[in-house]
């Protein structure tokens, strides 16, 4: 059996962040998961923990002592760490003249100051294991729907992020980013929210003929998160189920 991994996600108490924590437990690795939702870290350990090794670490990403603090407990804990995934996001959409700043300083703060701040307290520990950093980015880097400036800026600027830290932290680190498109989550909320429902439309608009699912992106990491994948450093991986390659026309 390989040695197990330490495996650092943020906002992985809810969606794509459950799911990867999951799966990275199903592999054998240790898992510590940091989030701002401190009930919903109880619940996701208390979910998870029949699986392998979970910790909860709660805090706010855009806080530079909770990230400080989260990356040396995650060190102490587990002997290490090998894998840092930056998931943690929040949108705030609404129309441009609506937008407060204050809401605008928001978003940028946990979808991109987030990332950078993990990046910068984890990575002295990256380069002992050679390891590496995924960041959780959005098709929304690329293309947009109305109303969705704040969202979509701060995920461009994690793309653009990743391979400035690629450049900057290798050799050593690889770090890689995975844009998601339409992914169901359904399955990893929080106990009490509702689904939302999915139309058959909605699966066929898709070139591949369905929505995602949380295991897409989670194979994926999986994938980045390989140390034999060490040739691979500085990309977006786009798992959107062919939709930013779709023209429409109306």
């Amino acid at each position: 059996m390989k040695n197990s991994r330490v495996i650092l996600i943020t906002g992985g108490a809810q969606g794509i962040g459950k799911a990867l924590a999951q799966h990275f437990l199903n592999l054998g690795d240790r898992v510590f998961i940091f989030d701002h939702d401190r009930s919903s870290g109880i619940e996701t350990v208390q979910d998870l923990q029949p699986s392998g090794d979970i910790y909860f670490l709660h805090g706010d990403v855009a806080v530079e002592q909770d990230v400080a603090r989260a990356v040396e407990k995650a060190h102490r804990l587990g002997g290490g760490l090998h894998v840092l995934i930056n998931n943690a996001a929040i949108s705030v959409n609404r129309p441009l003249q609506a937008l407060t700043l204050e809401e605008w300083n928001r978003v940028i703060g946990v979808n991109l100051t987030g990332p950078f701040l993990f990046a910068k307290y984890a990575a002295p520990l990256l380069q002992l294991s050679a390891g590496c950093i995924i960041n959780i980015c959005s098709t929304r880097a690329l293309m947009s729907e109305s109303d969705t400036e704040a969202y979509s800026a701060s995920k461009g600027g994690l793309c653009a992020l990743t391979h400035s830290l690629a450049i900057s932290l290798g050799p050593g680190i690889r770090v890689n980013s995975i844009s998601p498109g339409w992914i169901d989550t359904a399955l990893y909320k929080k106990a009490g929210i509702a689904p939302e429902p999915i139309s058959v439309e909605d699966q066929n608009q898709h070139p591949c003929g369905r929505v995602g699912e949380p295991g897409d992106i989670a194979r994926l990491a999986e994938f980045l998160a390989d140390a034999q994948n060490s040739f691979i450093t500085g990309q977006n991986f786009i798992a959107d189920g062919g939709m930013t390659k779709k023209m429409i026309y109306i």
